[in-house]
């Protein structure tokens, strides 16, 4: 089964979908240096929490990030953007949300910096629908590396813990299910990003 179809089967099924190897080795590489370009650079800043003013909490929440239309994008980021969109009209034709578009990040955690449990939609704004996460690191990262997602696809059961396994790309409705990311022992690098509706 193609990827577009696992993703849209996973999702019309459980709402949610893990996909290793989303992204080939070599383009995931080339959308890491992208990423760690300006973060070395300094133009990224601490994440927030809340909308509007987000509050800097980095007990709750340790990682920096940079906005994609603060940066021109480089062709690895290009490419990947057109994946989404194609994923947007794909899910759209098949499910029917209604997404409109896709508000998108680089995060960078540094080592030990985590993010506490939470859902990924605002409580005065519903328009964030769809979560895409594509994981960037390297390609040697291990078990004793950390940062795994902790993801509940059932709120009573006991949740799974998803390695951020470079080239994966965790896709999930927004307002459903409650995950947390756990620290880790070296820098972690994504590509998050929000489908929102109208």
């Amino acid at each position: 089964m193609e990827p577009m179809e696992n993703i849209i089967e996973s999702l019309a099924d459980y709402g949610w979908c893990v996909v290793p190897g989303f992204l080939p080795e070599a383009e995931t590489a080339a959308l890491r240096v992208e990423c760690l370009l300006p973060h070395a650079a300094g133009a990224f800043h601490a994440a927030g929490i809340g909308r509007g003013q987000a509050r800097i909490r980095s007990e709750i929440r340790g990682d920096h990030v940079l906005w994609v239309e603060e940066i021109k994008a480089g062709p690895a980021l290009r490419a990947m953007l057109e994946r989404f969109e194609t994923l947007r009209r794909e899910v759209n034709q098949a499910l029917f949300l209604g997404l409109l578009d896709l508000e998108t990040h680089f995060a960078v955690y540094p080592p030990g910096g985590g993010y506490q449990r939470h859902l990924d939609r605002f409580r005065d704004d519903d328009r964030r629908s769809l979560t895409v996460i594509l994981y960037l690191n390297e390609p040697d990262w291990s078990e004793e590396d950390g940062g795994q997602l902790r993801f509940w696809p059932d709120p009573d059961a006991a949740p799974l813990e998803i390695p951020p396994a470079g080239g994966t790309l965790v896709t999930f409705l927004s307002d459903r299910f409650w995950h947390e990311v756990l620290p880790a022992n070296r820098q972690r690098l994504s590509l998050t990003g929000w489908f929102r509706r109208r």
